[in-house]
């Protein structure tokens, strides 16, 4: 399948010159017929090429059901939906219902779960996964979201981090965008002139300049994204998990080659040409940008949390401790089994897993003023938020 793809693109290349680094991607993970998500190549968990939270722990999905349910009971405890984009396997999905349906019944039946998802393969491994709940959990695609109206909460766990991104570097002669051409056959990166002007007022929104020899990504399909969330939202909330980081650190000097990776068989890659449809390809989130984007389409901060906050708040300790995952004992399980459970749970929060690595963004519209649990004790955005508008 790779030499189909590179196939594909080489013979675009050739007809158009290159091509921005966002089509590139684009075409390695959304293509129809090769398409790293699309084809179904790409897979969470063990046997797949990268960890999410939810393939960790099932306790996961039981936090992020207790803090919708929160949502659900500020909001009058009335008809409620959740509309997950880029569900992965469904384990999110399962996790939440399973939790929703045992803890609190009646939010049970007053909840609906909208799945949105664009790759079919995909569609058919999670209805499989998510079969206890099939009268619960609808489809639908991408395209379908601009007839919604939503009254509930948006969710998406990495979703943001696998939209296609623009790659510029700063120059002596100003801000260049680092296209994909072909040298002998082989793809490569070049520079050339901006592809769209919407890249230099990106930087100039956040009031940064890039030092000079840096590169970064820009993701300006981030924001069309949320303009499409904030029109199907009528009133509630929008969960975004994600790695990334405020503009200041993400964009600092210390990162002066990006953020840009990719993923195969649980291993780190730096090369994006190498095999183009076979490995999935992220990059941090700027938070920044989508608080920003949000106050201007009317989705106000709710708060912004590194994950370890958001769970611990939300009580992952005294949930493990009722599991017995957190006690020495095996409680029937066998010892390994029982001390594989702690640490991945532990992997969770602990420094240098995925608790330090990903944030938690909560949005709100409609709502005034919520207080939800899982932001108790984080940082105050407004102690630390950039100055730019």
């Amino acid at each position: 399948m790779t030499e189909g793809l590179q196939q594909v693109i080489a013979e675009e290349i050739r007809a158009r010159g290159p091509l921005p680094f966002a089509w590139f991607m684009e075409r390695c993970l959304y293509h129809p017929r090769y398409g790293y998500y699309t084809s179904g190549k790409g897979r969470r968990g063990k046997g797949g090429d990268y960890y999410t939270s939810p393939t960790v722990h099932p306790i996961f999905g039981a936090l992020i059901a207790r803090q919708i349910t929160q949502m659900w009971q500020i909001m009058g405890e009335g008809a409620f939906t959740i509309v997950e984009m880029g569900g992965g396997e469904g384990y999110l999905c399962r996790d939440i219902l399973g939790s929703v349906q045992r803890e609190t019944p009646h939010f049970y039946e007053a909840l609906r779960y909208y799945m949105v998802e664009r790759a079919l393969a995909v569609i058919e491994r999670q209805k499989d996964m998510l079969r206890p709940h099939a009268g619960k959990v609808s489809w639908y695609l991408p395209s379908e979201m601009e007839g919604m109206k939503i009254t509930g909460c948006f969710l998406s766990n990495e979703l943001v981090d696998s939209f296609p991104v623009h790659r510029v570097v700063m120059t002596g002669e100003g801000l260049r965008e680092i296209y994909v051409d072909l040298e002998e056959g082989e793809l490569k990166g070049v520079q050339g002139a901006l592809s769209t002007p919407e890249l230099a007022a990106y930087f100039q929104r956040l009031g940064i300049t890039l030092a000079e020899g840096q590169q970064a990504e820009v993701n300006l399909e981030a924001l069309r994204w949320l303009a499409a969330v904030a029109k199907a939202l009528a009133q509630g909330f929008v969960m975004t998990i994600d790695y990334g980081y405020r503009a200041e650190e993400l964009y600092s000097p210390l990162r002066r080659d990006g953020t840009l990776m990719c993923y195969q068989g649980h291993r780190a890659l730096t090369d994006p040409y190498r095999n183009p449809g076979m490995q999935d390809m992220t990059a941090h989130v700027d938070f920044t940008s989508l608080i920003v984007c949000g106050e201007g389409l009317g989705i106000a901060l709710t708060g912004l949390v590194p994950q370890y906050r958001f769970l611990l708040a939300l009580g992952i300790l005294e949930q493990a401790a009722q599991q017995g995952l957190g006690e020495d004992e095996d409680n029937g399980k066998g010892n390994s089994e029982a001390l594989n459970e702690r640490l991945t749970i532990k992997h969770l929060i602990l420094p240098g897993g995925l608790g330090a690595q990903f944030q938690c963004l909560i949005q709100h519209k409609g709502v005034y003023s919520p207080q939800l649990d899982g932001l108790t004790g984080g940082e105050s955005w407004s102690a630390r938020r950039s100055s730019a508008r």
